[in-house]
């Protein structure tokens, strides 16, 4: 019974902030135009869909990884595994 004099203060002020802060994201203008943040991350942002002009190249591969990993052979013969 004496966690209930602490718990039901402390659920009231955890409400109200969430008021308040719902309340302030509706002053700052969070929820005004939804449409367009959606829109926004299928945009492409220089226009190129080139991965090497945006500047996100893929790394090389190894040579040498690759054909013990491809092939399913043993890792004895590839020296940068060793």
């Amino acid at each position: 019974m004496e966690s209930l004099y602490l718990l039901l203060p402390m659920s009231v002020l955890l409400v109200l902030a969430l008021i308040g802060l719902f309340a302030w994201a509706l002053h700052a203008g969070q929820f005004d135009d939804l449409e367009r943040e959606g829109l926004r991350v299928l945009e492409d942002e220089d226009g190129s869909s080139d991965p090497v002009a945006s500047g996100v190249a893929p790394k090389p591969r190894s040579a040498s990884l690759d054909c013990a990993q491809d092939f399913g052979q043993s890792h004895d013969h590839n020296v940068a595994l060793k």
